[in-house]
């Protein structure tokens, strides 16, 4: 997450670590994949988060929203992490973390392949080579997955939706 404060913020020093100073996020390859897989294959909704303080050189990370203490999901769950200061503290409990779903992270994003699929393929394959055969599906879907995250997100900040860089790392 890479934050810029205004030309007034630095001339008064009051450069305030909201969501709303975001300029990019970034994700790991990776992250976005096994979040977009797990969103794909199971009923839980798994995000890329930044928590507060919002600070240059931080990065979004892989997160089940149902994992909250709280259960609350959506675009902006609960909870923050501070920095150990307290006005870092006060201003993390201020602003909650940003969530972004996996799917805008992926340009045109591929049909997970499903078993059956997989199977019906090679309908007279053994149990053993349908395994393997799955296994470089699913692998071939990740690649793309990592290949296809775009350079750029829309965010919503306070009610408003805009668009900040995304990094894309490993």
């Amino acid at each position: 997450m890479t934050e810029e404060p205004t030309s007034g913020e630095r001339e008064s020093g009051n450069a305030e670590p909201g969501p709303d100073r975001i300029r990019s996020i970034a994700v790991h390859r990776e992250d976005v994949a096994n979040a977009l897989e797990a969103t794909l294959r199971s009923d839980r909704e798994v995000v890329l988060r930044a928590t507060p303080p919002f600070s240059g050189r931080m990065r979004a990370r892989l997160h089940a929203l149902d994992a909250d203490a709280t259960g609350e999901g959506g675009s902006a769950g609960s909870g923050s992490a501070g920095s150990g200061s307290g006005e870092s503290d006060a201003a993390a409990d201020a602003t909650e973390p940003l969530h972004v779903d996996p799917r805008a992270l992926v340009a045109e994003v591929p049909p997970y392949p499903e078993v059956d699929d997989t199977a019906a393929e090679h309908p007279d394959a053994d149990l053993e080579t349908r395994r393997k055969r799955h296994a470089a599906a699913v692998e071939t879907w990740r690649e793309t997955v990592r290949e296809r995250v775009v350079s750029t997100v829309e965010i919503d900040v306070d009610g408003e939706s805009r668009a900040v860089n995304v990094t894309a790392l490993g």
